[in-house]
């Protein structure tokens, strides 16, 4: 690997355009001086959108061409078979070749992870791959997976989760003996579906440090540095979070306004509130890594503005810089041995 990390940006994906992954893109090369960017897509708009930025990191970002575009709502399978020419399938390409160490991308979710899976393969004894991110506590943060690439999963994948997400901590949080727990309906060991009781019983006999079944509000408490839960639980619990920290701060911008004397109180109180919303915003948590493949993915929301859309650089950049691949694919071979 070069001295400078290399991570290609799929620019043509997302909700809101290049433009955003461009001023991201300008935004964490300022912040990073050990990053280069690839801008993958129509390469006559993104030299176009670049001029109208003013950086002194320019030299450490270039453009490579694609002339297709994997729109929101496309079948992965049509997006796979019939755009290989897509931002997002040359921007996966260039890890594959190794011309980028790491790709990030706000593009449909389905079709990433299906051209990511074709293109990059999956880490041996890594049967599907998984969405983890990570989740503000009173604390600090919580990683959590899967969040949507799996809906059913078996004892078995839950395992793999817990294995592949404790390795994420390790690498990327210094956290030698992460805290796992598993997502139930309740602590006691006699409850759950039949999946769940087995993967509590194969988690337990695993190297790790396991405090067992977590409850959702343990998400938010601190008491575990990673939950494990099939997609379709972990995809509801992700929105259900997000939307309600989207309504508390739309309810405290209308209680502070609803009078005079309401608008002095919000002048006295705004050191606070502006901690409290940096501490809680979404956007630097933003950028869910796809865990299991051969490559490093990072999966951005695809309706987000250049602060979050950097923050999944971010991410990317510490996954590359940790090698963190490679350390669950170590990790799986210690495993079968």
């Amino acid at each position: 690997m070069s001295s400078l990390y290399r991570i290609s940006l799929d620019a043509m994906g997302g909700d809101n355009g290049f433009p955003v992954v461009v001023a991201a893109a300008i935004r964490a090369l300022d912040e990073y001086d050990d990053i280069a960017l690839v801008l993958v897509g129509d390469q006559d708009k993104l030299a176009e959108e670049v001029k109208q930025h003013s950086s002194t990191s320019l030299d450490r970002l270039s453009f490579h061409p694609a002339s297709e575009v994997v729109t929101m709502d496309e079948s992965p399978a049509l997006a796979l078979r019939g755009k290989k020419d897509s931002s997002m399938r040359v921007a996966i390409n260039l890890v594959k070749s190794g011309d980028a160490d790491a790709v990030v991308s706000a593009g449909n979710t389905g079709a990433l992870m299906a051209t990511a899976r074709f293109v990059l393969k999956m880490l041996p004894s890594i049967n599907r791959p998984a969405l983890c991110t990570a989740i503000p506590n009173s604390i600090s943060h919580t990683h959590m997976l899967d969040l949507g690439a799996n809906i059913d999963s078996s004892a078995e994948h839950l395992y793999q989760f817990a294995l592949m997400g404790s390795e994420l901590i390790r690498a990327i949080d210094g956290v030698e003996a992460p805290r796992i727990g598993l997502l139930n309906i309740g602590e006691e060991e006699i409850k759950g579906n039949e999946q769940v009781k087995l993967a509590n019983e194969l988690i337990k006999q695993g190297d790790f440090n396991y405090l067992g079944f977590v409850e959702g509000n343990d998400i938010f408490s601190g008491k575990v540095d990673l939950i494990v839960c099939d997609g379709f639980v972990g995809n509801v619990a992700l929105k259900t979070s997000e939307g309600l920290a989207k309504m508390l701060s739309t309810e405290l911008k209308t209680e502070y306004t609803r009078s005079f004397l309401r608008k002095i109180a919000a002048f006295v109180s705004l050191p606070i509130l502006k901690g409290f919303t940096k501490r809680f915003d979404p956007r630097r948590y933003n950028g869910a890594s796809l865990l299991g493949l051969q490559g490093i993915v990072v999966k951005s929301h695809g309706n987000v503005d250049a602060l979050a859309y950097s923050n999944a650089i971010g991410i990317a950049r510490k996954e590359v810089k940790a090698q963190l691949h490679l350390r669950i694919k170590s990790r799986l071979a210690a495993r079968t041995n």
